[in-house]
């Protein structure tokens, strides 16, 4: 009877467990399948827009070899799991930094907010390795970033550096771009002077700046380009996250870089600055300035399929 009953729970139990493994199986592949229909638009964009610049990249006119070891500066390498992320500051940088801080600790779930001053942390860059090295990591490792609408990001830049009190960029940025686009002659030396006195550096102010054919280059990293910190018409990535869909896409990537079961997902936090309010900061800006600074991004919106913000460059 044991016999039997063993014999008759395996009758039962078999075309479950054959049911649950199938299952399994196609949630897997569904899955593969999501990753890959958000993906291979990406990359397939990407591809089409770096071979129709005749200037650089078609042709075969630039490749790797030809990369300038400081264009290699915000590509972050982690041996350990064979990972380098192109870091693009207010594209969630602060985020996966302290993620691979978590990652190379010997506790996975270490709370995030007990990590401090994650920009003051040395990570391991590509520039730093010869170029053998580089050549060979670029291709065994797993490549991702994540980008974001050219314009938001712009206005993201504006809040946090000019709006926020920051010392540094207003003594390295505000202060001339005062005394240059904003009638002030002397400005106060310090960002709490200006802030006390009320003097403050305008979002048009900003984009004076950033369309002057006067103003160096390249950018400073805030600002520059995604583009040129990442170098996606050389690099070929895995992943091309969006941070406007973050909460999903991190999901997908730790799926590919096969670390979904190593490391607990960090929180998301609420995005400041949406498409939604575009118009309210470019209401102040000139329409021939809005297309200058359409110029200068056009390459960042086409290569990662952002919308063209026609309302803000039609007459």
């Amino acid at each position: 009877m044991e016999t039997q009953g063993g014999f008759l729970l395996l009758l039962l139990v078999g075309p479950m467990l054959l049911m649950l493994c199938s299952y399994q199986w196609n949630t897997s592949q569904d899955e593969r399948a999501e990753i890959y229909r958000l993906q291979e638009p990406r990359k397939r964009l990407v591809k089409i827009q770096c071979d129709g610049n005749t200037e650089e990249y078609a042709g075969g006119k630039r490749s790797v070899d030809d990369m300038r070891i400081n264009e290699l500066d915000n590509l972050v390498v982690d041996d350990k799991h064979g990972i380098i992320y192109c870091y693009v500051p207010k594209v969630a940088c602060t985020h996966w930094k302290i993620f691979f801080k978590i990652l190379n600790q010997s506790d996975p779930h270490l709370d995030p907010n007990s990590i401090r001053n994650v920009h003051s942390l040395r990570f391991p860059l590509l520039s730093d390795f010869p170029r053998p090295e580089i050549k060979a990591k670029l291709k065994h490792y797993k490549k991702f970033l994540f980008v974001r609408d050219p314009f938001v990001r712009l206005i993201s830049a504006f809040r946090n550096k000019f709006v926020n009190k920051n010392q540094y960029f207003y003594q390295n940025y505000a202060r001339k771009m005062l005394q240059k686009y904003g009638n002030q002659s002397n400005p106060p030396e310090t960002v709490e002077q200006a802030s006390a006195s009320g003097v403050h550096l305008s979002f048009y102010n900003f984009i004076q700046y950033l369309v002057d054919s006067q103003t160096p280059r390249p950018f400073e990293p805030h600002w520059r380009p995604m583009n040129r910190l990442c170098q996606p018409c050389l690099i070929q990535y895995d992943f091309i996250g969006h941070l406007e869909n973050l909460q999903q896409e991190v999901g997908q990537l730790m799926k590919i870089l096969m670390l979904e079961d190593d490391i607990k997902l960090l929180p998301s936090y609420p995005n400041m600055t949406s498409s939604d309010s575009l118009w309210s900061w470019f209401s102040t800006v000139p329409l021939e300035d809005r297309r200058k600074l359409y110029q200068i991004y056009e390459e960042d919106f086409k290569l990662f399929g952002y919308r063209t913000p026609v309302e803000l460059l039609d007459g």
